[in-house]
């Protein structure tokens, strides 16, 4: 897994790929974004991955945990590999 993946949870239920690409481009270049949705539905289940091409962004980025974000409080940490 890449050292440079944060996760992002508690994310409002509308948030698209796209939204959370520019919620977070501000702390360095993106790679990669992706928020999960419910196979069945289609609908998110609130929580994502942003993907940057820089380790330092990671960090940045991280000290937006406990933030509000589109008026909700967000969670922001390493992603850790699948258990």
């Amino acid at each position: 897994m890449s050292n440079n993946k944060i996760y992002v949870g508690n994310l409002d239920y509308k948030m698209t790929d796209e939204d959370l690409r520019s919620d977070f481009s501000s702390y360095g270049d993106i790679q990669d974004v992706i928020v999960i949705k419910d196979h069945e539905t289609g609908r998110s289940k609130g929580f994502g991955f942003v993907t940057f091409t820089e380790e330092s962004a990671v960090e940045k980025a991280i000290e937006l945990d406990g933030q509000e974000l589109r008026g909700r409080q967000i969670r922001v940490n390493k992603a850790r590999p699948k258990q």
